[in-house]
């Protein structure tokens, strides 16, 4: 018990050192130098999933608000199953970012998690922006209150068909350091989401429905527990959504 005190005593510390370095890198030292102040919203996926076991309606967006020198942004993302009336998962983060390079921030923040079984409270540290060929590439680590330490990579490519018709694949891969069972993650792959979505550009661009599939699959660890408590280790749904931007 000692043990589990004292990493959670190290997790606000941790989480204070990263947002207090972020803010020291994120001000210029002039008003001078300051870019004009942007903010934006955006929900990449509000979308409709159609499965053979379940129905879930799901959605992955942000708003920003900050200069070139610095953005604070909060994102959220969360599935919720029609038929038993709950969220399968849902997510909050609020993060710092700023410029590293021409084509990557930095990022660095708090994240809270409601999934099943007992909520989660992370620290976050990240890198996010275009890599080459143009993914859009987000890399995360997390540290959670009890010391687990888990990653996800997020990448998705956008293929323009015509000027408006995008095709979009994505993977997003989760990998755990440590077992966290109340809330079923194993140690190792966990999970894998693939997906792939047509869409067609409305209204200057802010606005776009699209259709598509998306699929996912537990491993390793992750799949036993889920198959001991009798949930899905793996499904296929075919999706309708639309992107909004504001």
């Amino acid at each position: 018990m000692a043990k589990t005190h004292g990493r959670v005593e190290v997790f606000p510390r941790i989480v204070r050192a990263l947002l207090l370095c972020l803010a020291a890198f994120s001000f210029p030292a002039t008003a001078q130098e300051k870019s004009p102040l942007f903010y934006s919203v955006t929900l990449e996926r509000l979308e409709y999933r159609f499965g053979d076991e379940s129905d879930v309606g799901a959605w992955d967006g942000d708003a920003i608000i900050g200069r070139d020198e610095w953005k604070l942004r909060l994102q959220s993302e969360g599935e919720y199953e029609r038929e038993s009336s709950s969220f399968e998962t849902l997510e909050n983060q609020l993060l710092v970012q700023i410029p590293v390079s021409d084509f990557f921030d930095a990022k660095a923040g708090v994240r809270f998690d409601t999934p099943e079984g007992p909520d989660r409270v992370y620290g976050v540290l990240g890198l996010q922006g275009l890599a080459p060929q143009w993914f859009e590439l987000d890399a995360d680590l997390f540290l959670s209150e009890r010391g687990d330490v888990s990653a996800r990579l997020d990448v998705d490519y956008e293929l323009l068909l015509t000027n408006r018709l995008i095709l979009t694949p994505s993977l997003e891969a989760d990998f755990a350091f440590s077992e966290d069972r109340p809330i079923g993650v194993g140690s190792g792959l966990g999970k894998v989401e693939v997906g792939a979505r047509l869409s067609y550009d409305l209204v200057d661009r802010s606005i776009s429905p699209y259709v598509g599939v998306h699929f996912e699959q537990l491993f390793g660890p992750t799949k036993r527990l889920a198959r001991d408590d009798g949930e899905p280790t793996d499904q296929l749904f075919f999706v309708a959504g639309v992107r909004v931007r504001f």
